[in-house]
């Protein structure tokens, strides 16, 4: 077969056997001008004009039988049990040799078979009449001889011999039929049969004369495929033998990054190109990522793990940067202390760093009936454990609550009047460091670590010695890097730490500078090129690693999600009986009207379960004051102008935020007949009612929660 002759696909294949593989074919044409495609168990196959495919292997499928009487087709399987005979040709043999050329290669096993001659048949003092049936016996060969067939013959009277025919005698033979039967398996492994014509032996489909052709798996590989393709050789096209002119065409295969990191450690370093540059820009901030562009070359020096961890700034005037640092990374750290704002983030410290010691940074006063103690600036609490309180407050049902909170003790107060005695302070101090407070974890508070290390730290040991996430600052920079971005920033955090699949690459116009590329978090497609590499022979360059690269704060919130997706979120606080809350306002309220200073209990500053709800509550600072109690000598409180009330308050019966004013259901009084107390030092004005209903719409927003 030439190489110039465009064949049938199926009908190429058919002709080869894998002792003759691989082969390269060329497509020429399809059902399309421009390709085919084809969608074969789910996936999809394409053939342009042009392409090269390499045939690795071929495996018999199943057999296509064309019906040459009314051009029908069907497939049977190749273990199909049904038999098959031949049917003998109309056209003549002009000679013995060609008729037996035909039969299987095993022509021993399939004899014997029986043939007529047009025309007489003289050997030697023998002749053989005309149309006088011949069977064939044996092949008798020999050497420097020439080859006969020994063929039995019928005379009369039941009289027979057996004369030797040579194979060169000349004539018109026909075969005879024959009661020979085959299987598929038997007829699509000799190439002479599966040339001839054949009757399916069933009843159902009557005498139909078959043409069979074999249909074959064919396991290929293509330019700028990544798998071995498998398809049917039945598909239209037509193609090209190829393989003597493209014996050096190199057929390229596409390896993603992850397939790059799984190559043996043999394959490195090498020489790659860039097929797809790299499409997860929008992860990495750093100066080798835009030179990752399509036909760009790389170098390959190895693959292995590297431990990393994501490190960021922490919210300052800079603006928020993160960072992917190696193990490698020649720098020290200093711890710095964290902050919490809240006592949940306390408890999650805790549980990784036991005796965790903090100091409170932002005051704020008790609230007895929610179980919230106390706390003011520079005090030292120590964290303890974790146990359940009972709240002093019930919930809607009527029953007490109780919650988790964290126990800690008190390991000083705040300083007390200068005219204390020192006695009398050694004395406080030692009673309060053994004083216990309990404080629920839904509240709300400030609070700073407290650190006695003052130790150095390589990144490696950190992780040794302490648990993540972790404060730090860099007092020592990395000689090995020319800029170290860590340097300058007063504190980092450190998130998390990951072990994480790494190439370590340069471009060819720098091959010592090396940086490592995350296989998990960029996405690009290279193949191996036969390029040399640009050192020479067995003298690579000594390696510097950039071992810090910046990322995005996509980066880090891919991060996040990975790592923190089995967390539990912070409790809520418990619900609480809005019945005895009022009372406890009300009762918070006389106690208020009682005191000359006009203090509360519910003054601003107090805590407050999360930070969510601190614009909802009365203690924002935005919120304007309430005006201050009358200074008044007796029992008796100021009138107070009536007005008509609107939904919103007839629905609600919420107290009102001003604790010194008094509602007097029974009492009318006209708007213009309000007059002032003359025995009062203050001189008080019409309450708007505008002001009065924000105040009241916030206090209900309070009570709610």
């Amino acid at each position: 077969m030439a190489g110039t002759t465009a064949l049938p696909l199926q009908q190429l294949i058919a002709s080869l056997d894998n002792s003759c593989l691989p082969k390269i074919l060329q497509v020429c044409s399809g059902v399309y001008f421009q390709g085919s495609i084809y969608e074969i168990s789910g996936s999809e196959v394409c053939f342009s004009t042009g392409d090269l495919i390499k045939v690795l292997n071929i495996e018999l499928l199943s057999v296509c039988c064309d019906d040459i009487s009314n051009n029908e087709q069907f497939e049977l399987p190749i273990n199909h049990t049904g038999l098959f005979e031949v049917v003998p040709e109309e056209m003549p043999y002009s000679s013995i040799e060609e008729m037996l050329s035909l039969r299987p290669v095993g022509l021993e096993s399939c004899l014997p078979f029986t043939f007529t001659s047009r025309f007489k048949i003289t050997i030697g003092n023998y002749t053989l009449g005309a149309d006088r049936a011949l069977t064939v016996l044996s092949i008798e060969r020999h050497e420097g001889e020439e080859d006969y067939v020994r063929c039995h013959v019928q005379g009369q009277q039941d009289v027979s011999v057996e004369v030797c025919i040579p194979l060169s005698s000349r004539g018109e033979f026909r075969e005879c039929e024959s009661k020979e039967r085959f299987t598929l398996q038997e007829i699509m492994s000799s190439p002479c049969l599966r040339s001839r014509k054949f009757h399916l032996i069933n009843t159902t489909k009557g005498e139909r004369t078959l043409v069979l052709c074999p249909i074959y798996q064919v396991h290929a590989i293509m330019n700028l495929r990544k798998n071995v393709l498998k398809f049917p050789s039945s598909l239209e096209v037509d193609v090209i033998d190829v393989t003597e002119t493209c014996k050096d065409v190199h057929f390229v295969t596409p390896l993603s990054l992850t397939e790059v990191h799984a190559q043996p450690d043999n394959s490195f370093p090498t020489v790659v190109e860039i097929l797809e540059g790299a499409e997860s820009s929008s992860l990495f901030k750093c100066s080798w990522l835009p030179k990752l562009t399509k036909s760009s070359h790389l170098i390959f020096h190895k693959v292995g793990t590297s431990a990393m961890v994501l490190l960021s700034n922490l919210k300052s005037r800079r603006a928020q940067q993160y960072f992917l640092a190696s193990q490698q990374y020649g720098g020290r750290f200093r711890k710095r202390p964290r902050e919490f704002n809240s006592v949940y983030e306390l408890y999650v410290a805790s549980i990784q760093a036991p005796g965790l010691k903090v100091s409170v940074t932002r005051s704020c006063d008790g609230v007895e009936e929610e179980g919230l103690p106390a706390l003011s600036v520079g005090e030292q609490l120590e964290v303890v454990r974790c146990e359940t309180m009972e709240l002093p407050c019930e919930s809607s049902k009527g029953q007490k609550q109780s919650v988790e909170a964290l126990l800690c003790q008190r390991l000083q107060e705040p300083d007390d009047d200068d005219d204390d005695d020192d006695d009398d302070e050694e004395e406080v101090k030692q009673q309060d460091e053994r004083e216990n407070i309990l404080m629920p974890l839904y509240m709300q508070g400030h609070f700073v670590e407290v650190l006695s290390d003052n130790k150095k730290y390589r990144l490696r040991d950190l992780g040794k010695k302490f648990s993540l996430p972790l404060n730090v600052k860099v007092v020592s920079r990395d000689t090995e890097l020319e800029t170290d971005p860590l340097v300058g920033f007063p504190s980092l955090r450190i998130e998390g730490a990951m072990l994480e699949p790494t190439i370590q690459a340069s471009f060819p116009q720098n091959p010592a500078h090396c940086f490592e590329i995350p296989t998990q978090w960029l996405s690009m497609s290279v193949f191996f090129t036969k390029d040399p590499l640009p050192w020479p022979n067995g003298q690579p360059p000594k390696c510097h690693v950039d071992s810090v690269t910046e990322v995005t704060n996509t980066f880090f919130y891919e991060f996040s999600k990975h790592g923190n997706s089995d967390a539990a979120p912070p409790p809520r606080p418990p619900k609480r009986n809005l019945s005895s809350s009022k009372s406890s306002k009300k009762s918070s309220k006389s106690s208020g009207k009682s005191s000359k200073a006009g203090k509360s209990k519910h003054a601003p500053g107090k805590s407050i379960p999360t930070k969510e709800l601190a614009d909802l509550t009365l203690n924002s600072k935005k919120r304007p004051p309430a005006p201050p109690p009358p200074g008044i000598l007796d029992d008796q409180l100021p009138p107070v102008i009536p007005r008509k009330q609107t939904a919103a308050v007839m629905t609600t019966g919420k107290a009102l935020p001003n604790t010194y004013v008094q509602r007097e259901a029974k009492t009318q009084v006209p708007l213009c007949d309000v007059a002032a107390d003359v025995d009062s030092n203050h001189d008080y004005e019409t309450i708007d009612d505008t002001f009065t209903t924000i105040m009241k719409k916030a206090q209900e927003d309070v009570m709610f929660y």
